[in-house]
């Protein structure tokens, strides 16, 4: 019986997507639910798995543009236990008699011999590299290009998936962040001779997160307003509960889920900040759907907390965690990423002072959290030092006044320097 392996669909408004890598070779056998694919559309990257299991055809390469729907590879499950034939083979090639020369040759032939020929003796560079690292012959065909293309050793890559395999999404998660110095030890051309360069492709997700990011800038009036926050108390009180929280939801204690229930507070005062325009129309919502952007190995992503305005500080922490598992193992759906009316964006986990935060568009706000920093401060008439937190509203001035930004980013500050408020919502 032949399985088809159809690229499955992802939402109404996708498609094609991009077939960018195969965890398998063709003619590989498959186990029942093992990733066999990765695609990319302009808003997600999602795994597929085998149905069943069985012996892999593939029809589409990777790296091909297809239609959702199309059929790109097939499982013949009548193959499924042909392993264990092709290990019954062996002891008949066992059981033939050795060739005559190689019977009738003395060990010291042999030894006289291998001397006389020593450049067939020694194996070419790439062979030792193959017989030194079988771990690179692991790897699927886009991720030995992308690692021969810039001279990496595959060892030094942390591996995501599957069995700790390495993808291509680690490659240029690795890419990104190595040091210059091994950039430029790695390159074809020299650094000094300002002529080394490589081009890449843009992905799905990347051209669609630059749209996006040059329509917020055309297409809106956008500004942006700055505060600091004292995050004392909140520091104190996470030290304090953490273990208690942990204990008891199974998941830690961070400071978004402070900032998410402040911001909800906050949005239920200055209502067009969890709004947008629409042509000639402003649209309020009675609901609050948080968007937490998340940097991933493809590109940023922003996935929503549903009705953040009824969920706890662990029903907070517990979402971003399973939407971060997802992220990691390639399972967002586009359905997760739908719907939001007000961002969030944590530059600071990267190490960001201070940054001015783009538009999610529709939305009409979004706050730039950034790094915690032990700065002088004045506290009643005196110099103390305290952990300072600089934050960024960027808004559509078409729909907010500089009056609302600044007190929606004041209760903010106000509400995470005295969480109990939150709970008081005073």
């Amino acid at each position: 019986m032949t399985i088809e392996i159809k690229v499955p669909s992802v939402g109404e408004s996708v498609t094609e997507a991009l077939l960018a890598e195969w965890f398998k070779q063709d003619g590989d056998s498959v186990e029942k639910n093992e990733p066999l694919f990765v695609i990319e559309t302009d808003k997600v990257t999602l795994e597929v798995e085998a149905e069943a299991a069985g012996q892999l055809k593939i029809l589409v390469g990777e790296g091909e543009t297809v239609a959702i729907g199309i059929v790109v590879g097939e499982i013949d499950t009548a193959v499924a236990g042909d392993t264990a034939p092709k290990a019954a083979k062996e002891p008949e090639a066992e059981a033939k008699p050795p060739e005559p020369e190689a019977e009738a040759q003395p060990p010291e032939a042999a030894k006289e011999k291998a001397p006389a020929e020593p450049a067939k003796d020694t194996p070419p560079p790439e062979a030792d590299k193959e017989a030194a690292a079988p771990e690179a012959q692991q790897l699927s065909p886009a991720v030995r290009r992308l690692v021969a293309e810039n001279n990496l050793d595959p060892a030094k890559v942390s591996g995501t998936g599957p069995g700790g395999r390495v993808t291509k999404g680690d490659v240029l998660l690795y890419l990104e962040g190595r040091p210059a110095e091994e950039a430029r030890a790695a390159a074809s051309v020299p650094a000094e001779s300002g002529e080394g360069e490589r081009r890449q492709a843009m992905s799905p997700i990347r051209r669609r997160i630059a749209e996006r990011l040059l329509a917020a800038k055309q297409n809106t009036a956008m500004l942006t307003t700055f505060n600091e926050i004292d995050m004392s108390q909140a520091m104190a009180m996470r030290a304090a509960y953490k273990e208690a929280f942990q204990k008891k939801h199974g998941i830690g204690l961070g400071f978004m889920s402070f900032f998410v229930k402040a911001c909800v507070e906050a949005l239920g005062e200055i209502p067009e900040i969890n709004a947008f325009v629409d042509g000639k129309d402003f649209v309020y919502h009675d609901h609050c759907h948080i968007g937490i952007a998340v940097g991933a190995p493809k590109g940023l992503v922003v996935p929503v907390l549903r009705h953040a305005e009824k969920m706890s500080f662990a029903d907070v922490e517990q979402a971003i965690g399973d939407y971060v598992a997802k992220i990691k193992d390639n399972r967002l759906e586009l359905a997760d990423l739908e719907g939001g009316t007000f961002t969030i964006s944590n530059g600071g986990v990267y190490g960001s002072l201070l940054s001015t935060p783009i538009l999610n568009m529709p939305q009409s706000g979004i706050l730039g959290m950034h790094k915690i920093e032990k700065r002088p401060v004045v506290v009643d008439d005196e110099i103390v030092i305290r952990p300072m937190m600089y934050v960024a509203l960027s808004y559509d001035h078409r729909i907010v006044d500089g009056k609302g930004a600044v007190t929606f980013l004041r209760r903010v500050k106000e509400f995470v320097e005295n969480p109990e408020r939150i709970l008081l919502e005073v």
